[in-house]
């Protein structure tokens, strides 16, 4: 709330809404809020926070990829800042029957929309090669081969269906366990980017943040691993740099504006406390930056590091 500076007569965007727990701070500073999330279930739970905010709340079911088209659909052409927390929430962890954890048994789902094809999906049908590279890619798992090849050999015996059958698989393959990360971890991260599209997401989110922003609105974004995080780095230090095209041989043609001015310089850390009360904080990233009166630049998917995967509706086919 430091860095995003919410006020009374402000719009503002939560575009990851969870349980709330940003749109609550900000309705508590008396700013008005959009808040949307592609997870019906949160939109359901939020309709009596909507109900009790006096008509300063408005829940959307939808993606962060779409907020500017969104508050513009809501009569806002531009807000006053913008907050993202990027990745799986707890509420969705902590419900087996969603998929998302290998620490309970439940079905192979991940999905945070409840559409489309699921994690079951991808397990049982994406070719070894391709699944080794999505696993290696967005889980940064070395024995990615190892682990896909054993998930084939499964399913050749028969359809994997249940989160604690794929954990079992995968720590088989991997051979490794400490106290702190699950081998199978890992490997359920990229398969819930990859259900989801989550890096394409956070991306093509960026870029409406940058859109949607009118001068001196903030944006702050909260990330979670080193995929999401990176990202963003990039984005905010592409966006705060003036850049220019030409040669050391010739004078720059075109010079473009920077579109935001950092507030933090580097990433912001949870403090002892803070983990201590919320174990999940010890991997958090917060940057945060202030939007220019620039004009928004075209998104290059990537500058920023975005893996060039092929759709999963493609890969399935």
């Amino acid at each position: 709330m430091r860095f995003l500076a919410p006020d009374a007569g402000g719009t503002f965007i939560d575009g990851t809404f969870g349980a709330g727990g940003y749109t609550r701070a900000m309705l508590d500073r008396g700013a008005s809020v959009i808040a949307i999330d592609r997870d019906p279930d949160a939109i359901t739970a939020g309709a009596e926070l909507e109900r009790a905010a006096g008509g300063r709340l408005t829940l959307v079911e939808g993606r962060f990829s779409d907020l500017d088209r969104i508050a513009r659909a809501h009569g806002r052409e531009r807000v006053d800042g913008v907050v993202l927390d990027i990745g799986v929430s707890s509420m969705q962890l902590d419900r087996p029957e969603r998929g998302f954890s290998f620490r309970a048994e439940g079905p192979l789902d991940m999905r945070m929309s409840g559409e489309g094809p699921t994690a079951a999906d991808v397990v049982n049908q994406l070719e070894a090669p391709d699944l080794a590279r999505v696993i290696g890619v967005l889980g940064e798992e070395r024995r990615a081969r190892a682990v896909a090849g054993a998930i084939a050999r499964a399913r050749a015996l028969q359809p994997i269906s249940g989160t604690v059958e794929l954990a079992e698989i995968v720590a088989r393959a991997v051979g490794r366990h400490d106290d702190h990360i699950h081998p199978a971890t890992r490997t359920f991260q990229a398969l819930r980017i990859f259900v989801n599209r989550e890096l394409d997401e956070l991306a093509e989110g960026l870029a409406a943040c940058e859109r949607v922003l009118g001068e001196g609105g903030r944006l702050v974004v909260v990330s979670f691993h080193s995929l999401e995080d990176r990202i963003v780095k990039r984005f905010l230090a592409e966006r705060s740099a003036r850049r220019g095209t030409g040669s050391r041989h010739r004078p720059e043609a075109v010079v473009a504006e920077p579109t935001f001015a950092l507030i933090t310089r580097g990433a912001v850390e949870a403090g002892e406390e803070e983990v201590r009360r919320n174990p999940r904080a010890r991997s958090a990233r917060l940057r945060a930056a202030r939007r220019t009166a620039a004009p928004a630049h075209p998104l290059d998917m990537a500058a920023l590091g975005v893996p060039a995967l092929a759709p999963l509706e493609y890969v399935l086919e």
